[in-house]
């Protein structure tokens, strides 16, 4: 006698597994270490200030960060089934609208703990919030247009983050200095972004979504992140020798070197190797964003000796 097959009832609630996935942890990265570098670049990494710093740090990653993939992927839903339909929500495993209500109560969690480290952190946090719903939500959706939505997220990923460390730090404005390299790094993670929208092509261009890689190409993409990347990193070196820090400079130099060997191969075919470039041509980026880091908080503590 064969066995009757029992069919499982479909889940009403997500496992905490899924849930995890949903927030993304490997995306936490990018703010956390943005966050870690604008700390280091005001000198503020080190000593009693260690936990503030810290707590910054998960609130950039975790919460906000993970705020930001959870709004992504409930109103990416429908491509998602398309590009990934193994995602939480497109395969069920975060069911009906618990996707919408995670990130809903995440964006509330979020400005709970940021009200908690000043108001400089409060106002960067509620800005990367808003970003970070406009990007996905309608009516403005930012990503349907990837100049404009890789530009928001370029700028919440590594700017907001960045200057939000330096200034809770300082407990005002941080110098022009640290501005202009945050700024950069921030412009130069818009290629970072045009590389990611290469796994979902095929899905952006069936429901309309304009990004870069189905504007211009893969080559086309690939041809311009590799650029913008490069631009954003030989600025930040010609700032670093004005400066006169001429080690930090050559050795971000350096880096940027690496990875235009790797750019070469990236576009020699892009579809098949902007993933692997997005590991091995990013932790050199970002690890330039270190040296950097290190650079300013010399250039302030020289200022500071200076002036004493």
């Amino acid at each position: 006698m064969v066995a009757p097959s029992v069919t499982r009832p479909a889940a009403t609630v997500p496992a905490p597994g899924a849930v995890l996935s949903l927030l993304k942890p490997i995306t936490w990265f990018p703010p956390m270490w943005a966050y870690g570098c604008g700390a280091l670049s005001v000198g503020a990494a080190s000593g009693a200030r260690w936990p503030y710093v810290l707590a910054g740090v998960l609130l950039a990653g975790p919460l906000v960060c993970g705020t930001s993939q959870a709004v992504n992927d409930w109103f990416d839903r429908e491509v998602d089934a398309i590009n990934e339909p193994d995602r939480v929500i497109p395969s069920g495993r975060v069911p009906g609208r618990w996707g919408l209500g995670i990130a809903v109560a995440w964006t509330a969690l979020s400005l709970a703990v940021a009200s908690l480290l000043g108001p400089w952190v409060l106002v960067a946090a509620a800005l990367g919030l808003a970003l970070a719903w406009m990007y996905s939500a309608p009516p403005f959706r930012l990503k349907r247009n990837g100049w404009i939505g890789n530009a928001a997220v370029g700028f919440s990923y590594e700017s907001l983050p960045w200057l939000t460390a330096a200034a809770a730090a300082l407990g005002g404005f941080p110098p022009l200095e640290v501005v202009l390299v945050a700024l950069l790094y921030g412009l130069g993670a818009h290629g970072i972004m045009t590389l990611n929208d290469f796994k979902s092509m095929e899905g952006d261009r069936r429901m309309g979504l304009a990004s870069l890689p189905v504007q211009l190409g893969a080559r086309g993409a690939a041809a311009l992140a590799s650029g913008v990347m490069a631009a954003a990193q030989l600025a930040v070196v010609a700032l670093l020798v004005l400066w006169q820090q001429p080690w930090h400079a050559a050795a971000v130099g350096l880096l940027l070197g690496a990875q235009v060997a790797c750019m070469a191969r990236l576009l020699r075919d892009p579809a098949r190797f902007a993933v692997w470039y997005s590991a091995v041509g990013v932790g050199l980026y970002v690890l330039g964003m270190a040296v950097a880091a290190l650079a300013l908080a010399a250039l302030g503590a020289s200022a500071a000796a200076a002036g004493a």
